[in-house]
């Protein structure tokens, strides 16, 4: 490389190692944003089963993410021309889930957030918000650990793109030959919207939800409550019951708002917690644990 070629490098490399000091599972990628370190699978024969990284050798793209800077350092040595980093999504207790909004050729992603969000009646908060060098937006929220979000382009509306598990979103000084991604607006990570998340999930998913939630009257299936409801059933086993003490404690907020009835509350999470694994007295016990800790606040 000549000199001129190593400052991408450099500067991707310490915005890179900068994100794993908090918190963020990184990998280098190139210019066109693809991962920068070619697959050491390339010449296997189709019928080889797919590795993840389990090899031990890098080039496993978005599998090769890590918290490591000795690791990281070594990817980026296998890396010369990287001139970014990528960030894992969908990992973790507070899995990073990103929305990336497209406004190009017509389409204003920005706009069918909000006409989304009107829709299912959910606000969408001040969060860390990434420019693109194309002219859109990288929104960055939290989930729920073990949330099965999938990646998708346009699936909830013109210029909506989701980055979940598998997926990554180009980080923050990252260089293309378009421009450099950057902040815009740096504050905490907000958590995703439930109203939110409910759309995001597996088809699967949301006829559980649906299920769940069946007999409530219009005012009790509320968007968020369906949001905590299908937080109960993808809660991972060892994480059912902080995952429906947290909906629990969530739902009955909405409902000392006036927003939900309690009554709701407690039929739609103890079905949706026995359906995940827990026992009806346990996840009742649960509910009511929560109920009280509203109540006492």
């Amino acid at each position: 490389m000549t000199p001129l070629d190593t400052a991408p490098w450099q500067q991707a490399i310490a915005d890179a190692t900068e994100a794993t000091r908090r918190g963020l599972p990184v990998f280098p990628i190139g210019r066109t944003k693809m991962p920068a370190i070619r697959s050491p699978h390339r010449d296997d024969p189709p019928s080889t089963p797919k590795c993840r990284g389990e090899c031990g050798r890098p080039g496993h793209g978005v599998h090769d993410a890590t918290l490591d800077e000795q690791r990281l350092a070594a990817l980026f040595a296998a890396a010369p021309h990287a001139a970014g980093y990528g960030i894992a999504c969908g990992r973790g207790e507070n899995p990073l889930l990103g929305i990336d909004l497209d406004r190009k050729n017509g389409v204003d992603g920005v706009e069918s957030l909000r006409a989304l969000a009107d829709e299912h009646g959910f606000e969408v908060p001040a969060t860390v918000v990434i420019a693109t060098p194309s002219g859109g937006l990288h929104l960055w929220f939290t989930g729920p650990a073990g949330a099965r979000v999938q990646n998708s382009a346009g699936r909830l509306g013109p210029g909506i793109d989701v980055r979940g598990y598998g997926g990554y979103l180009v980080g923050p000084g990252s260089w293309t030959p378009k421009g450099a991604y950057r902040v815009t607006e740096m504050r905490p990570i907000a958590r995703l919207p439930l109203g939110l998340l409910s759309l995001m999930t597996p088809e699967p998913v949301q006829k559980e939800v649906a299920r769940a939630s069946r007999g409530l009257r219009p005012r009790q299936r509320t968007a968020v409550l369906t949001g905590l409801v299908k937080s109960v059933l993808d809660a991972r086993e060892g994480r059912r019951n902080s995952i429906l003490f947290w909906a629990a404690c969530q739902g009955f907020k909405d409902a000392r708002q006036g927003l939900v009835d309690e009554q709701a509350v407690t039929g739609a999470l103890v079905e949706a917690a026995t359906r995940s694994g827990l026992s009806e007295a346990e996840a009742r016990h649960t509910v009511q644990s929560a109920y009280r800790s509203g109540a006492t606040a």
